[in-house]
């Protein structure tokens, strides 16, 4: 009797090289790994990628708050004094400043001084704008990086630079590279979350996509409201039922991970069906506020007769009560119903009004709130958007791109409070001193993470290819 261990089909060509890893395939693959040792992670398990792993190094911090700013803040009207803007207030910036680079929408208009005033605050004597009182009390814990820049103007080539470190689609987000080298504290929730305050930006979601990586490290979407995650609720009648579907699918599943030789997508979907399972008692605590004292739901502003600062406050809330659950990279988007986002090509007063009163109140009591607990310390927020705007006029009410300097801040994590580093020009047009590009950002935070960017690499198109390509310089004189 024939012993029926035969195909029925032939194979592919993409499935006799995946299943011959362990003949020819091997020998190649032992030849491409030995170039370069440092690409590998001793402590780095394929069966299970978001376990905990090993820094390089010491870290300062634990985990990072990203407070996206979606479409571009002006700089030069919240946290970068420039008081030449008021001096040459509607007069032609040729004349003004001199030469000027090609714009987004080329409407150059005047030289337009802030609408709103400046003051000094703390000890340190930060510059800030009447545009956000509140994060005024807190400048002192806040680290101001004034000489920012980034290489793209346009918002979906910049937002894929900021968050991947790369103006092209498909590379892996920095949330992605972090559960990569960190692995996550939690197994009952994901590694990145993204809490969507209504807005994803321009790019979509590859923004928090994980690209080459394996797919086990992309951000989950976190939806505002009361249900942000889909099918959270149980439909079966019981939980027994429920975990013999999941082992039903789970032994289907392996059948297929063994006859598509570890396909890295039947992996990711075998761990995010047992990731699923435990965030339906773990995503349920996580919103459940009722333990939060009136006086903390009132500081991040969710008596606010004002809907996106009620959003925006809870969204701050919950990437507080994320990091005490030991998640490792949490990004805050903003809410609709602001005009379009922070991006005023026209109406800046009324556009970045209305941003900055979503913001202001729940990223201060953030701040406060980690401090209080003990844990700002250890917790990276980083507050930015993608470029910023520019010191003359759109047309005549608005600003338009400015990726030449821009205004980063970040607080606790490892770096010095109350510190202003570099510097743009007198009319906060282009970075002049200490210029800093998105890749020092990414290689300083990385850093301050306990790993090294230069050896937090993956095997990808024959090249070890990691968050900040072959570029990245830590910030060292912002570091505690």
């Amino acid at each position: 009797m024939h012993c029926q261990n035969f195909r029925p089909s032939s194979l592919t060509r993409r499935e006799m090289l995946n299943q011959s890893a362990c003949g020819f395939g091997a020998v190649a693959l032992s030849a491409l790994l030995a170039e370069n040792s440092s690409a590998e992670k001793a402590d780095y398990n394929p069966t299970d990628p978001l376990a905990p792993k090993k820094p390089h190094y010491a870290p300062k911090a634990k985990n990072v708050i990203f407070l996206y700013m979606d479409g571009g803040p002006s700089h030069v009207d919240t946290f970068d004094y420039k008081p030449l803007l008021k001096k040459f207030n509607g007069q032609d910036p040729r004349q003004a400043i001199g030469r000027l680079e090609p714009t987004q929408f080329d409407n150059i208009g005047k030289v337009m001084q802030s609408p709103w005033a400046f003051k000094q605050h703390g000890e340190s004597g930060a510059w800030v704008s009447d545009l956000f009182p509140n994060i005024a009390k807190v400048a002192d814990d806040l680290t101001f990086i004034k000489s920012m820049t980034s290489k793209f103007p346009e918002h979906t080539a910049a937002n894929y630079f900021l968050h991947t470190g790369s103006g092209l689609q498909g590379r892996p987000s920095m949330g992605a590279w972090v559960g990569y080298g960190l692995g996550t504290e939690n197994q009952n929730l994901p590694g990145f979350v993204v809490l969507n305050g209504g807005l994803i930006p321009p790019g979509g979601l590859d923004n928090f996509n994980s690209g080459y990586l394996p797919a086990a490290y992309q951000g989950s979407v976190f939806n505002p409201g009361n249900t942000p995650v889909a099918n959270i609720k149980p439909a079966e009648s019981s939980p027994a039922i429920q975990r013999r579907k999941l082992d039903l699918m789970r032994q289907l599943d392996l059948s297929s991970k063994e006859r598509f030789a570890g396909e890295d997508q039947i992996e990711s979907a075998i761990l995010n069906y047992e990731t699923a399972f435990r965030m339906q008692s773990a995503v349920p605590d996580l919103l459940d506020l009722s333990g939060e004292s009136d006086t903390v739901k009132k500081m991040y502003g969710l008596d606010s007769d004002f809907n996106q600062t009620k959003t925006f406050g809870r969204q701050c809330l919950l990437a507080r009560r994320l990091v005490e659950r030991g998640v490792r990279f949490i990004e805050l988007t903003c809410p609709g119903g602001n005009g379009d986002r922070w991006d005023q090509h026209n109406n800046l007063l009324d556009g970045h009004n209305k941003n900055c009163k979503t913001v202001d109140q729940p990223i201060a009591a953030l701040i406060s709130d980690l401090k209080n607990l003990g844990i700002l310390e250890e917790t990276l927020v980083i507050w930015t958007g993608e470029f910023g705007r520019t010191p003359f006029a759109q047309g005549g009410n608005g600003r338009d791109h400015n990726p030449f300097g821009f205004t980063t801040w970040l607080a606790g994590g490892g770096v010095k409070p109350g510190v202003s580093y570099g510097a743009t020009d007198e009319w906060g047009y282009k970075a002049i001193e200490n210029k800093v590009e998105i890749h020092d950002l990414h290689a300083t935070m990385l850093h301050l993470l306990g790993i090294d960017h230069t050896k937090n690499t993956f095997r990808f198109s024959s090249r070890d290819m990691r968050l900040t390509d072959v570029h990245g310089h830590i910030i060292k004189d912002i570091l505690a």
